[in-house]
């Protein structure tokens, strides 16, 4: 028997409302591990020859990155006992910098828009710029989001 999720409502959010959290150890195991199912460029699966590439050393996908913080995102609304009704997608993903073994990665998420479709009363969207940074601080990746909430009844 599958337990009902717990959603969290549209309406508590606010645009401006900033949300820190997360705590993912990037280990070079898994960066291997990843890429060599997903990303298999050597700069991602050879410590050695990656020493050789504009990274200077073995780096994670990006992909791997995204992974890494959506499963910080989820992580997060658990923690905070809900979830959403899903993704249409991001928007002006980029990678900024390459992420190594041994960075530990934290998500900052801000409220930037609210939108409520006139075509579907039920729910809304919340988008969210989502920065990805490592433990000194420095941004790795940064996108919009759009998360799709239920709005409660009237």
């Amino acid at each position: 028997m599958s337990k009902q999720p717990n959603l969290i409502p549209f309406e508590s959010f606010e645009v401006g409302q900033v949300q820190d959290f997360g705590s993912y150890e990037v280990t070079e195991a898994e960066v291997i591990e990843f890429a060599s199912k997903y990303d298999p460029q050597f700069f991602h699966m050879d410590a050695e020859a990656a020493k050789q590439s504009l990274f200077g050393g073995l780096c994670a996908s990006g992909w791997h990155t995204c992974a890494m913080t959506m499963a910080m995102m989820v992580e997060n609304m658990e923690k905070n006992n809900g979830t959403s009704l899903g993704s249409p997608g991001i928007d002006e993903l980029r990678w900024l910098r390459p992420v190594f073994p041994g960075n530990v990665l934290s998500v900052r998420m801000e409220v930037i828009d609210l939108i409520e479709p006139k075509s579907r009363p039920e729910i809304g969207f919340v988008v969210n710029k989502v920065t990805t940074s490592t433990q000194d601080g420095t941004p790795v990746m940064q996108f919009v989001s759009k998360g799709i909430f239920p709005k409660t009844a009237k």
